[in-house]
């Protein structure tokens, strides 16, 4: 494509989000200028490290709840880790919590975020993407953004037959092509923004796309980019969860622990269960023994693996360090996901 063309997948683009773009809790209106809000960039970092991985259905909710609890990247810097851990809770990818609390402790000793995509590459967490988004979006920086949108946008635009992984060092060099300088923000945004709603992965609407005069793949059948090479099968994992409970004479208790803040769900509090993560084949650790009842079975489908999970009532005294968590509030005990699960199967049983 000639330099006058990639201009014109910019302004057409443009020209298409200024009047179809999303409206989003963390978003400014295209076209506005920059809000002059010291909570503005806070805003943008916590939706993008929210999104990673994560509808933008799933972030709404979390993202009201934090902000209202903590308005200000200084009020996220002050809160306990064990609170952040808890009010992620169920929006999975555990790591990402522990390093918001990390990186927002950073920011707010430095006086508040760097501006530039070099220097926001610097606080922990923020990888290419992140540090880019912020840098366009928060402070109208020139940043090359690349989600998965984006790299299937770009991949159709550009008709790349390289398949992922591979294909995307040349998908965001072809990106670096359609990036102008103005509008920085705008334009990062408009570019995912068709990816969600326009060139979707399934039965894209190129008779409603903004830029289809320009797409390469429009005419072989752009639903094939990119392309993606075969998926290894995830491996299975099994492992047993207790839930220990007691009458304290008040009401009904059950024994909680909070996981090591390193590997999986690190740091969450959890039901003791026997190390299923320790091991590739699932053996765990030994078995805590007592009388005990087995009530079922819950699934969890990890990034890595496929995890079984056994579900069992053991009477008898707790083992190790936790605490009793009063059952009827256990909604409220911030377990993630896989937890979560295995107590509401205790609780039916």
């Amino acid at each position: 494509m000639t330099a006058r063309n990639l201009a014109n997948i910019s302004e057409d683009l443009l020209e298409w989000y200024d009047s179809h773009a999303r409206t989003l809790p963390w978003r400014n209106p295209p076209g506005e200028p920059l809000p002059d809000d010291p909570a503005w960039p806070y805003r943008v970092w916590l939706s993008e490290v929210m999104l990673q991985q994560t509808t933008v259905a799933a972030v709404k909710p979390y993202f009201e709840k934090f902000t209202s609890i903590w308005p200000t990247v200084d009020d996220l810097a002050q809160a306990g880790e064990d609170e952040v851990m808890a009010a992620w809770a169920g929006l999975g990818y555990y790591s990402r919590a522990r390093n918001l609390v990390k990186c927002a402790r950073e920011v707010a000793a430095r006086g508040g975020f760097p501006e530039t995509e070099a220097e926001l590459l610097k606080l922990p967490g923020l990888g290419a993407y992140t540090a880019a988004s912020v840098a366009a979006i928060a402070f109208g920086q020139r940043a090359v953004v690349v989600d998965a949108n984006v790299e299937r946008v770009v991949a159709r635009l550009f008709a790349i037959e390289e398949p992922l992984p591979g294909a995307r060092k040349t998908i965001r060099a072809r990106a670096e092509q359609i990036t102008q300088n103005a509008r920085a923000g705008d334009f990062a945004q408009a570019l995912m923004d068709l990816g969600s709603q326009i060139c979707t992965t399934k039965a894209p609407r190129c008779l409603l796309c903004p830029i289809s005069g320009h797409c390469e793949a429009r005419v072989n059948d752009p639903e094939r980019l990119p392309k993606k090479a075969a998926k290894k099968p995830k491996p299975e994992r099994r492992g047993t969860a207790y839930w220990i409970e007691r009458d304290n004479g008040a009401g009904q208790e059950v024994w909680l622990v909070i996981r090591p803040g390193k590997g999986m769900l690190g740091g969450m509090r959890a039901l003791p269960d026997d190390g299923w993560s320790a091991r590739e084949d699932g053996s765990g650790e030994a078995p805590l023994s007592g009388e005990m009842r087995n009530l079922g079975a819950v699934r969890h489908g990890f990034t890595h693996a496929n995890l079984s999970l056994n579900v069992v009532a053991l009477e008898g005294e707790p083992p190790g360090e936790g605490e009793w968590w009063p059952v009827e509030q256990i909604e409220e005990a911030g377990l993630p996901t896989l937890f979560a699960k295995a107590a509401r199967l205790a609780l039916a049983s």
